[in-house]
This record gives structure tokens, sequence and C-alpha cells, in this order.
């Protein structure tokens, strides 16, 4: 070995020193920590973005279920004169027709968000997306919650009646009609549970990771 090649050796270990003294090297290996974690952190919100849309597709399949079941809901009794027919429908009470149109909007902005979703699964760093879906979901939260309850009250009230103020029930008579408006609400009340587990789920992947 010349002397030119043993300087070599030598200055080699000692500017690798140098590094080590002034926190050179140290520093690479933060870096590559963080993009460790930066790694590992895009990878759990793009499961929970797999969830997001999972459920949503199963939102929409309950909203859209809820409102056509109930805006089929009709049933005619066999006994009926020349004067009158007994009849039961949808459209007979403003309540079921507030929560066949709330469904149905439920349902059409479901099938609107379904590309947003997409999107963060596409990219699950991305924040713009979360957070416009969270703030649409807990609208749409709080009317698919106003119209099960008021088709629940209505519900109740046709199968139980109201022995003060003499509403009698009708289940007993028409008994199809509440079949199919009882597996509505319930629908609904799907929907409902369904949309609280999204806003958890976005609230979760908006929180910051350290």
């Amino acid at each position: 070995m010349t002397n030119g090649e043993s300087s070599m050796a030598i200055e080699v270990p000692e500017e690798q020193a140098r590094r080590e003294a002034k926190g050179k090297a140290p520093l690479l290996i933060a870096g590559g920590t963080r993009k460790h974690q930066r790694a590992a952190g895009g990878g759990w919100k793009k499961g929970v973005a797999i969830i997001d849309f999972i459920l949503r597709l199963g939102a929409t399949a309950a909203a859209l279920g809820a409102a056509a079941s109930m805006g089929t809901s009709d049933e005619t009794l066999p006994f009926f004169t020349q004067f009158f027919q007994f009849q039961a429908s949808y459209d007979d009470l403003p309540t079921f027709t507030f929560f066949v149109i709330a469904m149905a909007i439920v349902g059409g902005y479901l099938v609107l968000s379904l590309p947003f979703s997409i999107v963060t699964i596409v990219r699950p760093r991305a924040t713009g997306p979360r957070v416009l879906l969270l703030a649409l979901d807990t609208v749409a939260l709080t009317l698919t919650t106003s119209a099960a309850a008021a088709g629940a009250a209505i519900v109740y009230l046709a199968h139980n009646g109201d022995p003060s103020a003499n509403w009698l029930a009708i289940c007993q008579q028409y008994g199809d009609f509440c079949q199919e408006v009882s597996g509505a609400v319930v629908s609904s009340f799907v929907a409902v549970a369904i949309f609280m587990s999204l806003i958890v789920f976005s609230a979760f992947a908006l929180r910051k990771r350290h």
C-alpha cells in the first residue's frame, strides 16, 4: 500500500467521525424514522378510508331501502262500499311523506359522496375530502335521525294507538301496511348507526399522529 492510499484510508474514518460528532449521522437516522412513521400513518389512514367506503355503501342501501319501502307502502282492505274505500298509504300522513323525502335526499347524498371516499383511499393523507365528508355527514345524520324518530313515533301509534286521544291502533286491520312502514323505520335507524360510525372514523383519521 502506498502512502497516498494509506492517508485516504485514514481520512475516511476520520471524516465519518467528524460527521458523527457534529450530529449529522443521527439526523439521517431520525429522517429515516420519520419516513417510516409517515408511511405507517398513511397505511392505517388508508385502512380507515376503505372502511369508510364500505360503510357508505351500507348506508346507501339502508337509506334508499327505507325510502323505497315507505314510498311503496299501500294497502286496501278487501271490504268496501260504493262510497267508502278503506285504504292506508304513506302519503295519508305528512310525517311519512317527510320520511320518504328525507331518506331519498340522504340516499342521494351518499351516492354522491362515494367518489370523495374513493379519493381518501387513493390519497389517505389528504385532509380536505375528509373534512368535507365529516361536515356533510353530520348534516345528513341530523336529517336521518329526525326522519327516523318522526317515523318511529307514527309507527308506535299505528301499533298501539293512544286511548287518551281516541287514536285507534290500525295495525290489526292494516297488517301489511304496518309491516312495510316498520321495516322502513328500522332501516332508517340502521342508516343512523352507520352515519355515527362514519363520523367517528372520519374524526379518528383527522387527528394528528404524533
